[in-house]
């Protein structure tokens, strides 16, 4: 059995690669929110101040909650705090190797995401058939360097304001495990 853990992204986009707007989402995708639960709890996940501090409930729960912040005082009650990508990386390996996870998760926002894409060895993106309004936006990303799976779709309604389709892009070459 190996003890690699993946890197993954977790994150929704519009068509405009809209991922957020004045530090919410600019979307409510009851079903998206729910896949998401399911992929990262048990799992460590990795976020910014402001991902952290936009949460509704911190920290999730039944998941190690670390945050990443340039402020080396900054206090995040039920939280590890780096202010260094590769430490927070790094840790939340170490973790989910001690419990038994298989995934990490990194939940944002854009500037993390833009840290983690050389660690990424996975994307679970989350495609929302919409052009919102928004202030952040995910990071470019090389076609070639990604193989994509459609994973489920969801219709408008019943919770969620527009249709999506949740897809897992892996990286087409493997990446160093630190």
């Amino acid at each position: 059995m190996s003890d690699t853990v993946k890197v993954c992204l977790i994150a929704a986009r519009g068509r405009n690669n809209v991922i957020g707007r004045e530090g919410d989402l600019p979307w409510r995708l009851k079903d998206d929110m729910a896949f998401f639960k399911k992929m990262t709890t048990g799992s460590p996940i990795v976020m910014g101040r402001r991902t952290w501090e936009s949460l509704p409930v911190r920290p999730l729960k039944n998941r190690e909650n670390i945050v990443l912040t340039r402020d080396w005082t900054y206090a995040a009650d039920g939280a590890r705090v780096y202010s260094s990508f590769p430490a927070a990386i790094n840790t939340a390996r170490a973790i989910a190797r001690r419990q038994g996870a298989h995934e990490v998760y990194v939940i944002g926002g854009a500037m993390i995401y833009e840290a983690a894409l050389p660690y990424a060895d996975r994307i679970y993106m989350t495609e929302v058939d919409a052009t919102p309004e928004g202030d952040v936006y995910f990071p470019s990303l090389a076609g070639d360097e990604w193989t994509s799976t459609a994973l489920e779709s969801h219709d408008a309604g019943n919770g969620n304001d527009f249709a999506f389709t949740i897809i897992r892009m892996d990286h087409t070459t493997p990446l160093a495990q630190g």
